[in-house]
């Protein structure tokens, strides 16, 4: 499906040309690598105001990996807070931690706690299992460090945007596999979780800010070791693989309907649901990925980031307290 201005919601259209324009960057090697070295040298190490930002090296499973980290802390609140293992976006391809700025902000300020946010390592330089892996082992130094970072580890969330969403659903599903961690609630936003999207005539989307070309080529990167070996593609690499919903914690998602990631979100969605478990889920007719960030400025784009923390609120208050 060719995505055409009037299918787009009405607070969107006039910017959709324009950010249809960033689906060229993230579907070039040479393109996306020039964006991740200028997002580096602008964001790297920035604080946020009005938190108590600092950095660590996590060691991975591996003996030789070292995980640069970021930790972001409210300034009023000390002691036994509950953790969120955050992780951002960018296809599996490009981005750090300190580009959810907005969002680790937004999170702490609404109910407080001490967010933990991997830099792991990008498909382009290191495929699967390579970002799971970073992203899985700060949660186990997150549990194993509760004392020295004052927060409970019986009271963990995991929340990522996009591929983060994508990494939320895989480090949940192993959390739940291994009983490792107990994940209070999980919020894989839009995430990328189905690697046979870009190859279904059916659910191609051709247009927005992040498409079906677009996704395949984050595919392809993420996955390229798997499939140059011929390997079946496991459920930690591509979460909608998985068969079995039951025992995962309380979930909360969201996305666009002319996004890629629509129809695998509503099976993901659907199967927890079946599972019996809690899910708070909505689509938003007519909105493109990430029309929550990248138009915060819109109503509907207020009406995304309402959502988003008006239920981070509800299930905080009623699995993480």
């Amino acid at each position: 499906m060719i995505v055409t201005k009037d299918m787009v919601h009405g607070d969107l259209r006039s910017r959709f040309r324009t950010l249809s324009a960033l689906r060229l960057v993230f579907g070039n090697r040479v393109l996306v690598s020039a964006l991740n070295a200028l997002v580096k040298r602008t964001y790297r190490g920035r604080d946020i105001d009005g938190l108590v930002c600092g950095e660590i090296l996590v060691p991975g499973h591996d003996g030789t990996t070292r995980i640069r980290t970021r930790i972001y802390r409210p300034s009023d609140h000390d002691g036994d807070l509950p953790a969120m293992l955050y992780i951002h976006g960018g296809g599996y391809i490009s981005g750090i931690p300190e580009q959810a700025a907005n969002e680790i902000r937004r999170f702490i300020e609404t109910r407080p706690c001490v967010v933990i946010a991997p830099d792991y390592r990008l498909a382009l330089e290191a495929p699967y299992p390579a970002a799971f892996d970073d992203c899985y082992d700060t949660l186990l130094w997150v549990r194993d460090n509760a004392q020295q970072l004052g927060i409970n580890p019986d009271r963990i969330i995991v929340a990522g945007h996009s591929a983060g969403g994508g990494l939320t659903a895989a480090v949940t599903l192993k959390a739940r596999d291994t009983g490792d961690v107990k994940i209070a609630f999980q919020m894989p936003i839009y995430p990328m979780i189905d690697d046979t999207q870009p190859d279904d005539p059916a659910r191609e989307i051709l247009g927005g800010t992040w498409d079906s070309r677009t996704n395949r080529f984050g595919w392809q990167q993420y996955l390229r070791d798997l499939r140059a070996r011929g390997q079946d593609i496991p459920a930690h690499a591509a979460p909608a693989r998985n068969q079995d919903y039951s025992g995962f914690p309380p979930t909360i998602s969201f996305v666009g309907t002319i996004e890629p990631f629509y129809p695998e979100t509503v099976t993901y969605i659907e199967a927890l649901k079946a599972a019996g478990i809690d899910t708070r889920f909505e689509a938003f007719e007519g909105c493109f990925h990430g029309f929550e960030i990248v138009a915060a400025d819109t109503p509907i784009g207020q009406r995304g980031q309402r959502f988003t923390y008006d239920s981070y609120a509800d299930f905080y208050d009623a699995y993480a307290t």
